[in-house]
């Protein structure tokens, strides 16, 4: 086995194709076992401060790939971590990085800096060979923000014959869960058939225009086209909307939030407008990933959307900020009963104190909780953390399958509807 050679050692063996670098490999031992089934012992592991003197040498030159592994004890370092990025870069070598439990911000600075690949920890099966094929493909994507249209994105075919039914989600607090709550609804309604031909068109648009998620979420790079189409957004059109979207596993069609902050007031009703016609007319359903902030334009959103879902959870937050939106919107004599309060990390069924309060809440806000979504733990954030929906991460999550269950009742209720029609 080639862990644990150093700097020195590695300069005086050939060929080493690749190496890992970590602040001690063990940590990370089934990476040990995906390397030595990909590469036998064409490898060797590197510390952080070995990693750059050994970069900086000749003998780099060999390398194809570095497996840059680190855990949450190594944000501290993230200086540190670029640096050696570059030094690989520098080099021509490819960087694939491991990652676990590292917050979405470290993971976003380190794959806009170089970082070719990302892969979670601990590794799925078979995904570390996958990313290495990845990066010898000749036209392989970089999960890095890019200027242009993502190779491939011409996939997005428009067809003009929708009339999407429209959803939206907004979180009443911060942290209470709406972009998950959107990200999964939208991945569970475009998967709610097993026939791929038959099953629904699917476009989830985050209009977090400063610090929207869902990007981090499903793991794709934020264009930088979208701040020049939402600079002109009056000049959009399908083939600028196409290009725009990115594909998310052939199944789900997404419109990033920008890479950059812009201010939220920089769309007018008539933008947002036209974006949700445009996005309507494409597909059968658009979810839309709402700020916390109210705008000039969720008006706009709330008056087009059929479901307007308000995450909310079981605290004073939730509760003061719900009752400052209900004021805005009857004072301006706004459709606030169009809401589907949702409340997140619900009271468990035993938990009668817990429903007590929940009950007691509604009264007192004078509103109806139409949804009860469990509290799904530690693998709520893992999922988001490592681009996954929780399908694919967490299957048999109770937070799944609740929205799953709504997504397959949103579905059936409009396949009814349409039957009617």
């Amino acid at each position: 086995m080639s862990t644990g050679t150093d700097a020195d050692a590695l300069a005086e063996t050939a060929p080493i194709v690749a190496c890992t670098i970590s602040r001690d490999v063990q940590i990370f031992d089934l990476l040990i076992e995906d390397m030595e089934a990909l590469l036998g012992e064409a490898w060797g592991d590197l510390g952080f401060a070995e990693a750059l003197a050994f970069l900086g040498q000749t003998e780099a030159e060999t390398l194809e790939f570095v497996a840059l592994a680190i855990d949450d004890t190594d944000e501290e370092n993230a200086d540190q971590l670029m640096s050696i990025i570059a030094a690989a870069k520098a080099r021509g070598v490819k960087v694939v990085l491991i990652a676990e439990d590292v917050t979405p911000a470290t993971l976003h600075r380190l794959l806009k800096n170089g970082a070719d690949e990302f892969v979670p920890y601990p590794l799925p099966e078979g995904e570390l060979a996958a990313a290495v094929e990845r990066l010898k493909a000749p036209q392989a994507p970089q999960l890095v923000a890019d200027s242009g249209a993502k190779p491939g994105a011409s996939a997005s075919k428009l067809n003009s014959d929708g009339d999407g039914v429209l959803l939206a989600v907004q979180g009443m607090a911060g942290g209470v869960g709406a972009t998950t709550m959107a990200v999964n609804l939208a991945w569970e309604l475009a998967n709610v058939t097993k026939d791929k031909d038959k099953a629904p068109r699917v476009c989830l648009l985050d209009l977090g225009l400063q610090f929207g998620s869902v990007a981090t979420y499903l793991d794709l790079p934020r264009k930088e086209t979208i701040i020049e189409i939402l600079a002109d957004i009056g000049k959009l059109d399908q083939e600028t909307f196409a290009q725009a979207l990115q594909s998310y596993e052939d199944r789900l069609e997404v419109f990033t939030a920008p890479s950059d902050l812009l201010p939220l007031d920089m769309l007018s009703q008539e933008d947002v407008t036209l974006l949700l016609g445009l996005a309507r007319e494409h597909f059968d359903y658009v979810i839309v990933d709402m700020p916390s902030a109210i705008t000039q334009w969720s008006e706009t959103v709330l008056q087009a959307a059929q479901v307007y879902f308000a995450m909310i959870e079981l605290d004073m937050r939730s509760a003061q900020n719900t009752l400052r939106l209900k004021r805005a919107l009857q004072s301006e004599d706004l459709p606030f009963e169009k809401l589907r309060f949702v409340l997140n990390r619900a009271p468990k069924f035993t938990d009668l104190q817990g429903k007590s309060r929940a009950k007691r809440m509604a009264e007192s806000l004078d509103i109806k909780m139409d949804l009860f979504l469990p509290d799904g733990g530690k693998q709520i954030a893992q999922a988001c953390d490592h681009g996954l929906p929780l399908a694919l991460q967490a299957a048999k999550n109770p937070l799944r399958k609740e929205i799953a269950k709504l997504a397959l009742s949103l579905h059936e209720i409009g396949q009814t509807d349409a039957a009617a029609a």
